[in-house]
């Protein structure tokens, strides 16, 4: 393959945030002679990034203080793959934390960005949604996540473009886990939203190939089969006790994902 023309001379390419998202992306990029600098916040976690091939950087942004190594900003463009982590109670330090990675990335003069966010930035109120409906977020991530959307999307000295991926699955997060042996799951009847990982980094690395920053996609597979019917044949697949679904349909959201296929031509390569 050649990266000099498939990249668009995006030849460094900075992982803020190397779990199983960032670290697969990084190591798919390495694997076609890419450059990936990717961050931790452990100290024993960086010979573990260096043995598989990526610059390991020590990088911790707080609602508090900011502290890296000016180097890792140094790239073509910059992954921004860290969650809020609402329920550990720590999504009030997201925002404050989100404005000093943006100062950061102005200091350094990253021109490029890509922000993973999530489909949660879209109340589940019984309709369709795609990247032109408005979110209204009505959870504590949801919010958080589209305020820092927000105050990406704001800055003009450089491009981001965000990715809202639905609900993640494939190598170490089998769905057939997720509700086996449970009983009485509510909201059986409801669609689900889900990306599996090989289309989450399909995804990322076509913004990339297209040099397609300043936009906003839903990363989302267009299959939506019901809940119930997901669940049960995903842990009937991995041998594991069938859960037991209500059968209802409260709320819920079908998420479109018109933006791929109209800029990018993307094609999501897994069933669900």
């Amino acid at each position: 393959m050649d990266t000099s023309a498939t990249f668009q001379n995006k030849n460094t390419i900075s992982i803020l945030g190397c779990g199983w998202y960032g670290l697969a992306l990084a190591k798919s990029l390495i694997g076609d002679g890419v450059q990936v600098k990717g961050s931790t916040t452990s100290p024993l976690k960086m010979e573990a990034l260096l043995a598989d091939g990526i610059e390991p950087y020590l990088v911790n942004f707080s609602a508090d203080a900011a502290n890296y190594n000016g180097e890792f900003f140094n790239c073509d463009a910059l992954v921004i793959a860290i969650p809020p982590k609402a329920r550990s109670g720590e999504g009030a330090d997201f925002i404050p934390k989100t404005e000093k990675i943006i100062a950061a990335i102005k200091q350094h003069k990253v021109k490029n960005v890509v922000f993973i966010s999530s489909t949660a930035v879209y109340a589940d109120l019984n309709h369709e949604v795609d990247e032109q409906t408005d979110p209204q977020p009505n959870t504590e991530s949801g919010k958080i996540l589209f305020d820092a959307e927000n105050l990406l999307r704001a800055e003009t000295d450089f491009k981001t473009t965000i990715i809202r991926f639905a609900g993640l699955i494939g190598p170490g997060r089998n769905p057939g886990r997720f509700f086996a042996g449970k009983k009485n799951i509510p909201n059986g009847n409801a669609p689900v939203n889900l990306i599996h990982l090989d289309d989450c980094i399909g995804l990322t690395r076509a913004i990339f190939d297209q040099d397609a920053f300043g936009h906003l996609f839903n990363g989302c597979s267009p299959e939506h089969p019901k809940k119930s019917a997901f669940y049960i044949k995903a842990a009937s697949d991995a041998d594991l006790e069938k859960p037991d679904f209500i059968d209802e349909l409260k709320e819920w959201k079908i998420v479109k994902s018109v933006n791929t296929s109209t800029i990018l031509s993307y094609k999501f390569g897994h069933s669900i």
